[in-house]
């Protein structure tokens, strides 16, 4: 018996399911779930179309993202969101870096808020418009690079 769920993974939905698992699994560094990779064949993506799911460097479950016909704008902050996810980094340098990459790959920036001196951060949506930051937290591990 246990006390307590314990949250496997977060999940998205997406017009473009494909698009959004690239995008989280190139900014996180996530591989996908064995048989979720997009078909090297030219093959139709049909598991695009069902659901898919990114895995850590030890292979537990991170993120999963499923398609859906549509998705109404969100028009957070001023309102609601789908979905928030918290990005931490141990330095501002960092910060900067994993900025600059979230817009290389399609981010938006939503909200610029790397001057704060007790929390920098930057608020972006990813390419389906879900909202997530990106911050300077305390005790973020640094993997040495």
């Amino acid at each position: 018996m246990v006390d307590f769920p314990v949250l496997r993974q977060t999940v998205l939905d997406a017009v473009d399911a494909r698009g959004i698992a690239e995008f989280y699994r190139r900014l996180l560094g996530l591989r996908y779930r064995l048989g979720d990779e997009p078909p090297t064949d030219g093959a139709e993506d049909r598991q695009a179309q069902e659901w898919l799911a990114l895995r850590d460097e030890h292979g537990m479950p991170v993120l999963a993202v499923q398609p859906v016909a549509s998705l109404p704008p969100t028009d957070w902050p001023h309102g609601h969101q789908r979905v928030h996810l918290d990005l931490t980094v141990p330095t501002i340098e960092d910060l900067e870096r994993q900025q600059a990459r979230a817009l290389d790959l399609g981010a938006t920036l939503l909200l610029d808020r790397s001057d704060d001196e007790h929390e920098p951060l930057y608020v972006d949506a990813d390419p389906a418009g879900h909202p997530f930051c990106i911050f300077v937290a305390p005790g973020t591990p640094d993997d040495g690079h």
